[in-house]
């Protein structure tokens, strides 16, 4: 059983926390508005439409088929909660909020940022903002697998939300990024279309298996991880089963990379529980 850190205990919040407390939710409430108004959400240009389809359902054989950006809502509601729970007065000198939450408004203004630099018709713009978005949600994984959970509320809840961020991003990024390749027309690089969307979703599943290991003693963490990435590899897959661009091989690389994913946290969270409990 876990035991809470006497360094993580809550200490007084001071001044320079209530400071953090009102900025992170004032402006996760102006990322997630800015965000939703250029996604086109209430009208205008969806990013699937902008810089020429580049980022569309049937863009490149790795590119997720349109339902499976639905998992944004799920995000975004994680994020407004974090906000307003890590603004609660007794969440002041929560020490992993004080860790995190910085991060956090940090990775809502880049999302936030990404989509500006797609309407702007700037693939490569989004492939650069991307990986910055992915390096900030690594960072703060690796930060809440070391830092012992304090109260289950705030915790939980930072996990969950975090996870689930961190594992589409991971999968998006492998989009962006075959995305960015297509539309520079760069060509087929040797191993042609199919072989490199077959390397790419395989090394998405080799990640959430990296993820599930490294942080198998933080299971509210890694299972949503694994979860969102599995999510965004299904979906991949079923784009390739119908539409304008199937690919048989694809879809079931896709298909197998998804099960990896979701069940790899699982499994390794399971495990580091049994070794525990020894």
């Amino acid at each position: 059983m876990e035991t809470m850190n006497p360094a993580a205990a809550v200490g007084r919040t001071t001044s320079r926390d209530r400071v953090r407390q009102v900025t992170v939710l004032v402006g996760a409430a102006v990322a997630i508005v800015g965000a939703t108004i250029g996604s086109g959400a209430f009208g205008g240009q969806p990013v699937a439409e902008a810089a020429g389809g580049a980022l569309s359902a049937t863009a490149t054989p790795v590119a997720p088929d349109s339902p499976a950006f639905s998992i944004w809502s799920v995000i975004y509601t994680g994020l407004a909660v974090f906000a307003v729970v890590q603004a609660l007065p007794r969440q002041g000198a929560d020490p992993r909020l004080r860790a995190i939450s910085w991060w956090v408004l940090a990775s809502m203004l880049l999302n936030a940022l990404w989509i500006g630099a797609v309407q702007a018709d700037s693939v490569a713009g989004s492939v650069v903002v991307i990986v910055v978005l992915l390096a900030v949600l690594a960072t703060m994984y690796v930060k809440l697998v070391r830092m012992p959970h304090t109260a289950t509320a705030p915790s939980v809840i930072t996990d969950v939300t975090v996870g689930l961020y961190t594992g589409w991003v991971s999968v998006a990024t492998l989009a962006n990024t075959a995305a960015f390749l297509a539309y520079a027309e760069v060509g087929e690089l040797g191993l042609g279309a199919t072989g490199w969307s077959v390397v790419l979703v395989s090394a998405a599943a080799l990640l959430a298996v990296a993820y599930g290991a490294y942080g198998r003693r933080r299971p509210a963490l890694v299972i949503p991880i694994g979860l969102a990435m599995g999510w965004g590899l299904m979906w991949i897959g079923l784009g390739r089963t119908n539409g304008p661009l199937v690919d048989e091989t694809v879809a079931t690389a896709a298909f197998a990379a998804a099960v990896v994913a979701a069940l790899a946290p699982v499994i390794a969270s399971l495990t580091a529980r049994r070794s525990a409990t020894r």
